[in-house]
């Protein structure tokens, strides 16, 4: 088992709330980052309540304000083996709720192309569009300063699902495409490895059915081959986990409120 990271648990009212605090502090590390570096690079995450936040962030007159969006880059962690207009995209959704509504440049997004037949192909080109973006060395990880992740009921995050290869990735390989069974797809994803490179993981997680296996993430035994969510832990930054009162009704540490 890795060492452990600077984990933070903090169980909200609900998804709303998780919501709220997620864009606080997506715009207090965006701030700093520029601050410090002049840019802010974030990895996107799908799902519903990511979702809330991007709408949020565009559409709060008060949040908007606050967040430096020229000197922002939009990155996906993972994506789905469809075209950017399907409605599984995760691109879709980012879009429609936050990129086409905030004063962001095409430039500044870097989506994944799940339209490509051949998904190994959109791995390793968003590959080698990190590797330029981050001016990378061969053997060297981007480092985002922060990669927004949920989790299924089962325990999986990003397109890292239970049992499948993309949880062992080839040295040097820092975006893969993933066979996913229980769907019949592949998805294209980054590696934990990546993600544990950045500054910050922020994962948000709603709903009771999903008790159970955050109970066993943060609670139980290693064992990410069950449980890939166990495999995000950063080498040099700070975990945080909000999740809403259904979804941690089974934890027995968390701050509460």
């Amino acid at each position: 088992m890795p060492a452990a990271a600077k984990r933070e648990v903090r169980i909200l009212k609900d998804g709303p709330a998780i919501a709220r605090l997620t864009a606080d502090k997506f715009v207090d590390l965006a701030q700093a980052a520029v601050k410090e570096r002049g840019a802010f690079s974030v990895a996107l995450a799908g799902g519903s309540t990511p979702k809330l936040l991007y709408s949020l962030l565009a559409s709060d007159s008060v949040l908007r304000a606050e967040v430096p969006w020229d000197k922002i880059h939009l990155f996906f962690g993972d994506e789905r083996h469809v075209g950017p207009e399907d409605a599984q995209s995760n691109f879709k959704m980012a879009s429609e709720t936050m990129i086409s509504k905030a004063p962001i440049k095409p430039e500044q997004v870097h989506r994944m192309k799940g339209e490509y037949p051949d998904a190994e192909k959109a791995a390793r080109e968003y590959e080698q569009e990190l590797r330029a973006h981050f001016g990378l060395k061969e053997t060297e990880l981007p480092r985002f300063d922060l990669v927004l992740v949920g989790m299924g009921d089962e325990g999986h995050c990003l397109s890292l699902f239970p049992g499948t290869k993309a949880l062992h990735p080839a040295t040097g390989r820092i975006v893969v495409s993933n066979w996913v069974g229980k769907f019949f797809t592949q998805r294209i994803t980054i590696t934990a490895p990546v993600a544990n490179n950045a500054a910050n993981i922020l994962f948000t997680v709603t709903g009771k059915e999903k008790a159970l296996a955050l109970k066993g993430v943060l609670e139980g035994p290693y064992e990410p081959e069950q449980l890939p969510s166990q495999l995000l832990q950063p080498t040099n930054g700070n975990l945080l986990w909000l999740v809403d009162e259904t979804a941690g009704s089974m934890l027995s540490n968390g701050i509460r409120g």
